[in-house]
This record gives C-alpha cells, sequence and structure tokens, in this order.
C-alpha cells in the first residue's frame, strides 16, 4: 500500500510541473475542464470495456456532490485565488486538507482524533511551512487577500468534504463507475465557468501542449483519482490523506530536476518533517491489530476462568 500512496504522490507531484507549464497554452480553466473531460473519456471507455453499469439512480446525488466539491469548486477558486496569492501559500492552504478531514471523520465516520494522531497533523503541518518556505507573517489579515485565502481554505475543505463522502456512502461502489462520473459532472461545471469568465483568451496548440494535456488528464486525472479513491477506501481515510502532503514536496524535487529550481536545507528539512509525521501515523495505525489482538486473547482468557 505504502508504494501505491509514493506512486500517487509522484504523479500529483510531477502534474504540479505539468500545471505550471500548461499556463503557457492554455487559459487556466479551461485546461483544467479539458484535462477532466480527457480523463472522463477514458475511465468511461474503460467502463464500456469493463460492461459496468450506469449508476443507480440513489447514486446520482453522491456522484454530482463529489464532481462539484472536488473537480470543479477546488480547481475553480485555486486557479483565481492565483491572481492574489503566490503559489507556494496557495499550495499549503489547499494541503490543509488532512487537518479538515480528520475533524470531519472524528465527527462522521468513526475515525477518532487522538492525540497521537493530532501531534502528526501538527507536524506535518510545520513540515509543509517549511517545504514551501513560507513565513506565517506571510497571511495577510486584510483586504483581497484574507479573501483569497480563505477561499482556498474553503477549497480545501470542500475536497475534504468530498472524501468524507467517499468513505461514509461509496466505499463500496466501483471505483471506476464512480470516478468516471462524478469527473464528467466537474468538467461540465468548469465548462460553463470557463465559458462565462474566460473570453478571449485562447489555446495555443503544439505537440507539447498535447503532451501535457495527455498526461495531466489519463495519468494525474483519471488513473491517479482511481488510484486515490482506492487508497482512501482501504484503510483510515486520515493516514491516506496525510500522507498527500508528499505532493508539495516531490513538486519541489521535480522543480530541481527539471527546471533548475534550486533547494535549500529548510526545504529538506520540511522534507524530513513531512516524512517523519506520515512514518509516526503509520505506526500508529499498524499498532492497532496487535492490540486488538491481545484484547480478543485476554477476553478469551476471562470467559475460560469464569466457565
Amino acid at each position: 500500500m505504502i508504494w501505491l500512496t509514493i506512486l500517487l504522490c509522484f504523479i500529483w507531484g510531477f502534474n504540479f510541473i505539468i500545471m505550471k507549464i500548461a499556463l503557457d497554452y492554455f487559459p487556466p480553466v479551461l485546461f483544467s475542464t479539458l484535462r477532466f473531460l480527457l480523463g472522463a473519456s477514458f475511465l468511461l471507455i474503460i467502463c464500456f470495456y469493463k460492461k459496468i453499469p450506469l449508476p443507480r439512480k440513489k447514486d446520482w446525488k453522491w456522484y454530482a456532490l463529489c464532481g462539484v466539491l472536488q473537480t470543479s469548486y477546488v480547481f475553480i477558486v485555486n486557479q483565481q485565488a492565483l491572481q492574489y496569492l503566490d503559489a507556494g501559500l496557495t499550495s499549503l492552504l489547499v494541503y490543509t486538507m488532512p487537518i479538515w478531514f480528520a475533524v470531519l471523520a472524528h465527527c462522521f465516520i468513526g475515525e477518532r482524533l487522538t492525540s497521537p494522531k493530532i501531534f502528526a497533523l501538527v507536524l506535518g503541518l510545520i513540515g509543509l511551512f517549511l517545504v514551501l518556505k513560507i513565513n506565517p507573517l506571510q497571511f495577510k489579515w486584510y483586504g483581497i487577500a484574507l479573501l483569497a485565502q480563505l477561499f482556498v481554505l474553503s477549497g480545501a475543505a470542500a475536497w475534504a468534504i468530498s472524501n468524507i463522502i467517499v468513505k461514509k456512502f461509496l466505499d463500496n461502489h466501483d471505483k471506476w463507475q464512480f470516478t468516471a462520473y462524478q469527473m464528467v459532472i466537474g468538467a461540465l461545471v468548469l465548462f460553463l465557468y470557463s465559458f462565462l469568465f474566460e473570453k478571449g483568451q485562447t489555446i495555443t496548440w503544439s505537440w507539447e501542449a498535447i503532451i501535457i494535456l495527455l498526461y495531466s488528464g489519463i495519468i494525474a486525472s483519471s488513473f491517479a483519482f482511481v488510484l486515490w479513491f482506492y487508497l482512501l477506501g482501504s484503510g483510515e481515510g486520515g493516514k491516506a490523506s496525510l500522507s498527500l502532503l508528499l505532493v508539495p514536496a516531490v513538486s519541489i524535487l521535480f522543480g530541481v530536476i527539471l527546471l533548475d529550481e534550486t533547494m535549500g536545507l529548510t526545504t529538506i528539512i520540511g522534507i524530513i518533517v513531512i516524512l517523519i509525521a506520515i512514518g509516526l501515523i503509520n505506526i500508529k495505525q499498524n499498532r492497532l491489530p496487535s492490540t486488538n489482538f491481545e484484547s480478543q486473547v485476554e477476553n478469551h482468557i476471562n470467559q475460560k476462568s469464569i466457565h
């Protein structure tokens, strides 16, 4: 499972670089629209090939809600916020999602917010500050910048709510089907937004633009989101969501390799701190089965002594 998580973080981390380059060719929201339409089309072909049926009537509301929250709202909010915030601060606010998820999971799906988990979340957030070289004083508590920060935070919360819906109501649903149809709905909303607010902006087509779209659409959207929902449904959601803090760190590593960006000591320390946080929550998770086994043995012994 850990290798699948690392693979996902590398796919989405590299996609940060792809999205930066994509701005040279596409209007930002239109790029997200085309990316998810392509990803959804690829998934629908797989559903047809695997003879996966259409969603049931009672499932459409959850698919639509997840599509709007996770695909449409998050990407619209983030693209608009980038006009007023730098990319590092925006990434930091987006990846507060594990904190929102942990609180909501405690309230709605029975994943207890224990002291070790809180410590791992705080440690991971500190690591993210270090990785992205964010000075807490960069937060502005007034004007349009504050509004932009709050919108990005609301996007992180929307992403967390979508993941809670998946865990609570869609855990046993076919991952190919769910990912395909929520992506179709999300892409249609993105298209509507782009049509209304990105008029006059054009696409500069080239082979590089096509390759960018193919990677972001098929690998970073269709494949990666199926993988994410599989990981989310395979264990504790808090552990899976905290692991996503590696995505910005991987993005920076790719930036150093491909874009000649620099990585200082602070960033290296931040990556180590994030890895420690992920390790702590995984160690805690791995201890649970043995503890439960010990409890079962103890109960069995007590029952025998009673008889």
